[in-house]
């Protein structure tokens, strides 16, 4: 299998020589860092942020969202006791307030929901801040190609990056995955990955909300907004098999998908499964099934290898087997926070001149991802090169209450969904 991108030496040798942009703050010890996005998974990012040491301080957050800022202060405000220091007027409730934010910060949390991340980021990098940044790191092409061109300028700033695929740091799938490249599986030939699991609702339009309020409240459902359950959830397993790869990525793609069960008008205009088989350079091919229809249907999270000698089987109940020749059937299990290990490692570099920047390989696992969007929202065979060249430009940049949401209802009410066999690829 020949390599298609060199941006990956190795998979697990991403530090480079230690940097000169050591952490330093007017002589202080401590490390500031900005909330851009307050929801769930930012309030649990940022408590893994400040776990990672006392000298790290939150000083401002972010969020247009009402009460959402308030409510995740309250909730670290708790857990971190004498690291929170946001008096009211570095509380932001604009999205243009993201500026008054990394102007008081040595590290940036984008935590916001996917689409606005690839200016988010660009911006942070501008300011010359450390980035921590949620998966995926897109919503479209081209904003994984502005992440891809972003990071190249934080490379050159010395600038840490981490991005949430917590796998990567995750010290079970280290060693399996360290294992398939050292050959123990022998050469690969095939591989499986899944998120299949439950359904989730949408929220109803409350009295008088307006449009684009009521699309960031209602964001996963909104393809402009989560790039779909493919993307925002998925990707973590096309990031395992873009590792396992060694930074390879398919030449095609064919699949289908659609909506099964997600027939309210709060399901937006996502669909509710995926199914994509992605095919390499030299013959090899990967299936990738990820599904939210819920009842009795399987659950599944997880990634799978098939080589000449044996295979490897990683489970998300921590369950890790190789089988077949040597070493037949060692196990590793996975008891670590993943989470925690990624912000321990992130902010450590940040402390002492090390450097780490995941922004190329997590664009290239977000393209990965787009690309299969690609071939079920078509139906079509979607090559590597059309997502390489693809216009699609879901997500507007500088965003206000006052702009136009991208899509928008009929007049019953219905978004606009894609059918496969007569959507056509941007």
């Amino acid at each position: 299998m020949s390599t298609r991108r060199s941006f990956l030496a190795t998979t697990s040798g991403l530090a480079l020589s230690a940097a000169t942009h050591a952490f330093a703050s007017g002589g202080s010890s401590d490390i500031k860092i900005a909330l851009i996005g307050c929801g769930g998974r930012g309030t649990g990012a940022c408590n893994q942020a400040l776990s990672a040491g006392s000298t790290i301080k939150l000083v401002a957050v972010v969020d247009p969202l009402e009460g959402k800022a308030q409510a995740a202060l309250d909730i670290l405000k708790q857990k971190h006791e004498g690291q929170v220091d946001v008096p009211p007027d570095q509380v932001f409730t604009n999205f243009e307030d993201y500026q008054k934010a990394f102007a008081l910060a040595d590290v940036v949390l984008i935590t916001t929901p996917p689409g606005p991340r690839p200016f988010l980021f660009e911006q942070a990098v501008k300011a010359g801040k450390h980035v921590f940044m949620e998966k995926p790191v897109a919503v479209d092409a081209m904003g994984a190609r502005r992440v891809i061109a972003a990071a190249q300028e934080a490379k050159k700033k010395k600038l840490n990056v981490c991005v949430g695929f917590q796998r990567r740091y995750d010290p079970a799938y280290m060693d399996v995955i360290n294992r398939i490249h050292a050959g123990e599986i022998g050469d690969l030939v095939y591989g499986r990955v899944y998120w299949n699991g439950s359904s989730r609702p949408g929220f109803p339009r409350e009295p008088g909300e307006s449009e684009l309020h009521y699309q960031i409240r209602n964001w996963y459902f909104f393809t402009w907004m989560s790039g779909d359950h493919i993307l925002e959830q998925h990707c973590h397993n096309l990031d395992v098999a873009n590792w396992v790869l060694q930074g390879n990525m398919p030449v095609r793609a064919t699949g289908q998908g659609g909506r099964q069960v997600r027939r309210a008008k709060e399901n937006g205009t996502i669909f509710d499964h995926h199914t994509v088989e992605f095919e390499y350079e030299g013959g090899f091919r990967l299936l990738s099934q990820c599904c939210q229809i819920g009842g009795k249907c399987q659950r599944d999270v997880s990634e799978h290898f098939h080589g000449l000698k044996g295979t490897a089987n990683l489970a998300a109940n921590g369950r890790f087997l190789i089988n077949g020749q040597l070493p037949g059937g060692k196990r590793a299990r996975n008891k670590t926070d993943a989470y925690q290990i990624e912000h321990d490692a992130f902010f450590e570099n940040i402390r002492t001149g090390g450097y780490r920047n995941d922004a190329e390989y997590a664009a290239h696992s977000t393209l990965m991802a787009v690309m299969g969007r690609m071939a079920t929202y078509t139906g079509q065979v979607i090559t590597w090169d059309q997502v390489m060249n693809s216009r699609e430009n879901l997500a507007p940049d500088n965003l206000t209450w006052d702009s136009e949401p991208p899509v928008k209802p009929d007049a019953d009410g219905w978004y606009p969904v894609a059918v496969p066999g007569t959507t056509l690829p941007l």
